[in-house]
């Protein structure tokens, strides 16, 4: 794999301390078959909008760095806000789009995942805990 894939900006966002949260309004834990990734999100909400977020991640580097993002941008969103800035990123990874703007610009450093497809459900997966977790 290419240096350029584990740069330095993930290597520090997968470093971020997870926590899970002790009262959680919802919680979802997702397995990615194919890599044995696993994410647990708990989620906090009011007045339909996230409030806060834990994670346990047992996966790659590339996907606890997507984990940290998710968990910090995704405060004061609702669902759909998560569920657009999830195709923005997926299209990001997977059609050369460009990456998310305003809040999740933070996810344009996941850009070199996208050389590497066998990556891309990595930086998805915390988004689709979150998604589920966030469905009505």
């Amino acid at each position: 794999m290419s240096e350029d894939l584990y740069h330095k900006t993930l290597i520090d966002l997968a470093a971020v301390p997870e926590e899970r949260l002790a009262e959680a309004d919802l919680s979802i834990t997702v397995d990615n078959p194919l890599c044995g990734d696993r994410v647990t999100i708990d989620v906090q909400m009011e007045n339909g909008k996230v409030a806060a977020i834990g994670r346990e991640v047992r996966a790659c580097l590339i996907c606890q760095a997507s984990a940290a993002v998710l968990s910090r941008t995704a405060i004061g969103q609702d669902a759909d806000q998560v569920a657009e800035a999830a195709q923005k990123v997926r299209a990001m990874l997977k059609s050369d789009g460009r990456p998310p703007d305003s809040d999740w610009a933070e996810m344009a450093n996941f850009q070199p995942v996208a050389d590497y497809r066998s990556r891309h459900g990595c930086v998805l997966l915390p988004f689709d805990a979150l998604k589920k977790a966030l469905a009505p």
